[in-house]
């Protein structure tokens, strides 16, 4: 038997304001997207936005469903957008915040394994990575290089 570890790097910035002019601009319309989230059941709201290598930024945002395991995550919501928008462009980047009303969110918060999942899919399928920035209504922002980085062991076309 052979021990191994598996690490992810990642930036650690205190605030959004830390960030480029690009990166914050992304993020801005990822908080926009919140508004547009549709969570009467959890009260969690994410919104996402993608920006695409032809300069275009894509939004999505949760939908949820009393039928729970209908619900569309933003994440998957603004994949599915680029692609449907402009399906030549590449995804170079992905901001990715939260809210709850009743409760204050300061800490970033992850995709969910599915959502990890499609975003390996399409880094596989354009050959480049996306990268994630995630934070949540205020305080630190967490960039990941690639959504790799947060599924190092996911399942990939390679096994047909």
């Amino acid at each position: 038997m052979e021990e191994r570890q598996i690490k992810t790097n990642y930036l650690l910035y205190k605030g959004w304001q830390e960030m480029d002019a690009d990166d914050q601009e992304l993020i801005q319309h990822a908080r926009l997207a919140l508004e547009k989230a549709y969570a009467p059941y959890s009260d969690f709201f994410v919104g996402a936005a993608a920006r695409l290598s032809n300069g275009a930024i894509v939004c999505g945002a949760n939908q949820e469903n009393a039928a729970y395991p209908m619900c569309l995550c933003a994440e998957r919501v603004a994949l599915g957008n680029a692609t449907m928008q402009y399906p030549q462009a590449q995804m170079q980047a992905m901001a990715i915040t939260i809210k709850n009303p009743k409760r204050v969110l300061n800490q970033p918060a992850a995709p969910c394994g599915s959502c990890r999942q499609a975003l390996c899919e399409t880094e596989s399928r354009q050959q480049s990575p996306v990268r994630l920035l995630l934070m949540g209504m205020e305080g630190p922002v967490i960039e990941l290089e690639s959504a790799a980085s947060i599924l190092p062991l996911g399942f990939h076309g390679g096994y047909f």
